[in-house]
């Protein structure tokens, strides 16, 4: 029995079908369902589990070599919140130095959704905290 990690079966089945290039979508609380790819809802409650939560347990384990994020995110968050997101980027670089993070307009984030390999939604009420993760 896995004691230690991502203990969630419906996760591990997600992520163990990641290959190089593929990409994998974290989101809030409120991101709209897609018809299109697998959808994990990890939400209890509004803020629980957070997206800098899944990052933390992601990390170790997950090599990324590109992230997306709505640039939105910058002008509507404070200052605290960036660089916590940016901490958790920061964990991801030092397994993989070539690591991209690219901003763009949160609809054109959303066009990058449905080629993802699926979605993993959390409670986080972070305002544009939506993220796309590239494997390597």
């Amino acid at each position: 029995m896995l004691q230690n990690g991502i203990l969630n079966p419906a996760v591990n089945h997600l992520l163990s079908r990641i290959r190089h290039t593929n990409t994998l979508v974290i989101s809030d609380w409120a991101f709209p369902y897609w018809t299109e790819i697998e959808v994990i809802d990890l939400t209890l409650t509004k803020g629980i589990p957070k997206i800098t939560d899944l990052l933390d347990l992601l990390a170790p384990n997950f090599l990324v070599g590109h992230i997306w994020q709505a640039e939105q995110f910058l002008d509507t968050n404070p200052q605290e919140t960036i660089d916590l997101y940016q901490s958790k980027f920061d964990a991801f670089k030092e397994k993989h130095d070539g690591l991209q993070v690219t901003r763009l307009d949160h609809d054109e984030f959303k066009k990058k959704v449905p080629q993802a390999i699926g979605l993993i939604r959390t409670g986080d009420p972070t305002a544009y905290g939506n993220l796309i993760l590239e494997s390597v």
